[in-house]
């Protein structure tokens, strides 16, 4: 089970293609978070991740993720609690960071590459505090990853902002700028289907010879899917009887990207509302729907498995909160799905008297057939399976 508690939608800045902050906002109190864990002791008996989303989740201070981690923790030691959060950094310092590190908490950050491209989408000087806060992150062995987000702008600079992470050794999950349901501030910086795949495709190819050096999340979940045959992170996985968020004021949600929006509340924390009551909710019918018309119109795909149609807050944003189609990156999704699987049953044909020969294929994509998972030897790139099996 993933859980996603939103302290507070408030955030210091101010991205030019964001639709999930607000210049002013609540910040959740120790009371909800009691309540919080009081709600999910009898909930689901399953393990459970906890992210702290926003807005700027640090807004909350340190006092707050005193109470709230040692809360979670103790009263639901039986769901084996795991932790994350997702921060832009400005407000870490040495206490937060030796408490973060206390529970082994990895951090989730954004940077959209260099610092002129960075803050020229989301703000000067965002980039300068980003990098402050990521140092004493790092100075208390906290493992930082980032978000790049890819505009319609930004995709023109893709090799530049692939080399920065990669020159700096920063893992990295790419996201493109997407449609909100909330408002329109997003849609003129919204990354066009084909692009999103042909960046896919790029960076798999660069990943192929850097596996062994920087992460590329996005690429370690995509080729681990194609080989097990269903999908690990939320975007491709039927996550609505699995995830739910909880915004500042305890009010509960299918997904963080849903908070403050009244038509997917689906309750209290306070009401603690048991599982089948959830599911029983209007929210929770239409995601399912959502579910229903993906086993439909996506039934004869391939990759449905570990797609799932992609994300329904997705689909939804641009259809008008009804089921309509499926998530509009689908075009995206089936290119690098297709070059996955092409890749790994290429891969599989090779018989064990082949494990030393060398193959080139589309893309230029040259693939070591060998099985170390763990370094590319010589020049010989990684593969997909290698990949999948990190």
């Amino acid at each position: 089970m993933h859980i996603m508690i939103v302290p507070t939608m408030g955030c210091p800045a101010n991205c030019s293609y964001c639709w999930n902050s607000e210049t002013i906002s609540e910040v959740m109190t120790t009371d909800t978070m009691d309540d919080i864990a009081d709600w999910l002791k009898d909930f689901k008996d399953e393990p459970t991740t906890f992210t702290f989303h926003g807005g700027e989740p640090l807004l909350a201070g340190y006092d707050f993720y005193e109470h709230a981690l040692n809360e979670l923790s103790t009263k639901l030691k039986h769901l084996y609690p795991a932790y994350a959060i997702q921060t832009n950094l400005w407000q870490m310092d040495d206490k937060i960071a030796e408490l973060f590190k206390k529970y082994e908490i990895p951090i989730g950050s954004s940077l959209d590459g260099p610092k002129e491209l960075n803050d020229r989408q989301r703000g000067i000087g965002y980039y300068d505090k980003t990098l402050a806060g990521y140092e004493i992150a790092k100075k208390h062995g906290l493992r930082v990853s980032f978000i790049s987000t890819f505009t319609n702008y930004s995709i023109k600079h893709k090799e530049e902002i692939f080399e920065f992470f990669k020159d700096n050794g920063l893992n990295l999950k790419i996201h493109p700028a997407l449609p909100s349901i909330k408002d329109d501030n997003s849609d003129e910086f919204t990354l066009d289907p084909k692009d999103y795949g042909e960046l896919m495709l790029y960076l798999l190819d660069q990943y192929l010879d850097l596996a062994d050096t920087i992460e590329l999340k996005n690429m370690d979940h995509l080729c681990k899917g194609v080989f097990m045959k269903r999908g690990y992170v939320c975007t491709y996985v039927d996550c609505m009887d699995s995830t739910f968020a909880i915004g500042p004021d305890g009010k509960i949600y299918p997904c963080y990207r849903f908070v403050d929006m009244p038509e997917y509340e689906m309750g209290h924390v306070k009401d603690k509302l048991s599982f089948e009551e959830i599911m029983n909710t209007k929210a929770e019918k239409l995601l399912h729907e959502y579910k229903q018309f993906v086993d439909e119109d996506c039934g004869d795909c391939k990759h449905i498995d570990y797609c799932r149609g992609g994300c329904p807050y997705n689909a939804l944003a641009v259809s008008d909160n009804e089921v309509k189609n499926v998530d509009p990156h689908c075009e995206a999704y089936k290119m690098i799905f297709d070059k996955i699987d092409e890749l790994m049953n290429q891969r599989l044909e090779f018989s064990f008297e082949d494990l030393d020969k060398t193959v080139e294929k589309d893309f230029n994509f040259t693939l070591n057939v060998g099985l170390d998972n763990t370094k590319a030897k010589g020049n010989k790139k990684f593969t997909v399976m290698d990949i999948a099996m990190k």
